[in-house]
């Protein structure tokens, strides 16, 4: 079949929505299928278009399996709400427009959000030819924007609200990654008009980890020996530094620990927090600050750590299943994570047994959960171990890949209205 994706990131761009679009893409690819792609020029490292992929507002790259459109994403600071609410409509329109003029015809398009506005992208694509619209939900939005307070306006929430939820009912089908985002997902739909089925509609398929290319290795490795972190203890979080992460629980332990001369809590990533982290930490010797690695460095940046941390703010949790947790359980390395309580996050965390789960945005029970696995290395270890078999169950690139495609046949084969 012709497919037609339009998700914001994608190779060689890093972000881990990328990299999830990147796969899938490519397990589609070796399926047989042929795909037309349209994502934004790579610009999520720095928050800015990479060099070399500046100078034009729309670039075009054919592959074996297709072609992949690439189109300004107009980055600007993300605590600029309105500047970032106009480079996400420009962002959807150049997107939208690619996907119209696409050369060939889908047989059905598949969109990503956030940006949830990608989603009307989708949806009109879709719409103009005729075929079944598959929206994907990695974090759920306008949830996450409000609980941060990033978005508090009571106009701008509904309208939010509004797109979101029309999109939901003009969607054949809504994929989500847990059955928290399920239930969220159909409690905005439930008894509006055009819902009839909604239930139905939304399916769950998780996002994957590769588990050949993550996988337990030695802490003592180059990744370590390049930022002076041999023989230490190294508590770990590693990905995007924004406001949904409550890192300054992370400051919060180092400040207790920092009689503890072998432990170093390392914050490994890039993003708009990370300024106002680093002048919070200026009297703090034992944080360490290290700019996002390439990405065929991830896997020695997961074994560096002794313990990894997921710290979410309250409430997000339940909007938002951050990818890194898999990553961590890949590697075999324990993870404290800090999130609502009963949500996928510390189910699994709880379930595999591969760490420990304590309430969001609670520096004491944190700061308590990371002691004890630095006092109990064994026990420690274990929980690493037992996540890494918990994770080896989990869905593969192609088993996800598979799974979109026999959702994509299940659509084709209902008429299209």
């Amino acid at each position: 079949m012709n497919l037609l994706v339009l998700c914001p990131h994608y190779a060689p761009d890093v972000a881990p929505t990328g990299e999830v679009m990147t796969q899938i893409v490519e397990q589609l690819a070796a399926r047989g299928h042929r795909l037309h792609v349209v994502t934004s020029l790579p610009w999520y490292r720095h928050h800015a278009i990479d060099a070399g992929w500046e100078g034009r507002a729309v670039r075009h790259t054919d592959t074996e399996w297709g072609r992949i459109t690439r189109v300004h994403p107009f980055p600007t600071d993300k605590r600029n709400i309105p500047a970032r609410g106009l480079a996400f409509a420009g962002f959807t329109a150049l997107s939208g427009l690619a996907g119209l003029l696409s050369r060939s015809r889908p047989d059905a398009v598949l969109a990503m959000s956030p940006p949830l506005t990608l989603g009307a992208a989708g949806w009109a694509a879709a719409r103009a030819h005729r075929v079944p619209f598959v929206f994907n939900i990695q974090d759920v939005f306008p949830d996450v924007a409000v609980e941060l307070g990033a978005i508090s306006n009571p106009k701008v929430i509904a309208a939010a609200s509004w797109l979101e939820r029309e999109t939901y009912l003009r969607a054949d089908a809504v994929t989500v990654l847990s059955e928290d985002l399920k239930a969220n997902v159909a409690a905005k739909i439930s008894g509006r008009r055009g819902s009839s089925g909604s239930a139905s509609k939304i399916r769950v398929i998780p996002n994957f980890i590769d588990t050949e290319w993550i996988r337990p290795q030695e802490r003592e490795n180059s990744y370590r020996r390049d930022h002076g972190l041999e023989g230490k203890t190294v508590v770990m979080y590693a990905g995007n530094v924004g406001f949904s992460q409550s890192l300054d629980l992370v400051l919060a332990a180092a400040t207790h620990l920092t009689h503890d001369p072998q432990v170093v809590f390392v914050i490994n990533g890039g993003g708009s927090a990370r300024p106002g982290l680093e002048q919070a930490a200026a009297g703090l010797s034992n944080v360490q600050f290290v700019d996002m690695a390439p990405k065929d460095r991830l896997p020695e940046v997961a074994a560096a750590a002794d313990i990894h941390v997921v710290p979410l703010r309250t409430g997000l949790a339940r909007s938002s299943v951050p990818s890194k947790l898999y990553t961590i359980l890949a590697a075999g390395r324990p993870v404290v994570a800090s999130v609502d309580p009963g949500t996928e996050v510390a189910r699994t965390v709880i379930d595999a047994g591969a760490g420990l789960a304590v309430p969001p945005d609670d520096a004491e029970a944190f700061t308590k959960a990371i002691e004890r696995l630095i006092q109990a290395p064994q026990e420690a270890a274990a929980m690493g171990a037992a996540g890494r078999r918990f994770v080896e169950q989990w869905a593969s690139p192609a088993a996800v890949a598979e799974a979109y495609e026999l959702l994509f046949d299940e659509l084709m084969g209902e008429p299209r209205g």
